[in-house]
């Protein structure tokens, strides 16, 4: 029996077309309080600034395909320490935290507000 394949170039287009649709050019919010990462010091480091990385808060590449207009962040501290790195991705500091998170968690909390009273319409 022949199994009918897609021309390689049809193909393509369909995944690269699929691709664009699903890529930002906004980060997300990875976790709505940072992370708090005992580094080492002069070791190179590089911080997740989509928030799509699934190894938070360093990056795994995730941008390359989810927001290829949002580079990570490379950082080398000067001595072993604890940091607070920025998981809500909204720091003016990256990748450190600057307490930009708690202004999204009070977004976060106003907008499930209004859903509730949408939904029991008030």
């Amino acid at each position: 029996m022949a199994t009918l394949r897609q021309p390689r170039l049809f193909a393509h287009f369909i995944s690269s077309k699929m691709q664009c649709s699903t890529q930002t050019n906004k980060p997300v919010v990875a976790a709505k309080m940072p992370f708090r990462v005992k580094v080492t010091g002069g070791k190179r480091y590089v911080w997740c600034a989509c928030g799509y990385s699934k190894k938070q808060p360093f990056c795994d590449g995730a941008h390359r395909t989810k927001a290829p207009s949002i580079s990570p962040r490379h950082f080398t501290p000067e001595k072993d320490s604890t940091l607070m790195l920025c998981a809500c991705k909204q720091t003016k500091n990256a990748p450190y935290c600057d307490g930009t998170h708690f202004k999204v968690i009070f977004q976060h909390l106003v907008s499930s507000v209004k859903k509730v009273f949408k939904m029991n319409n008030f």
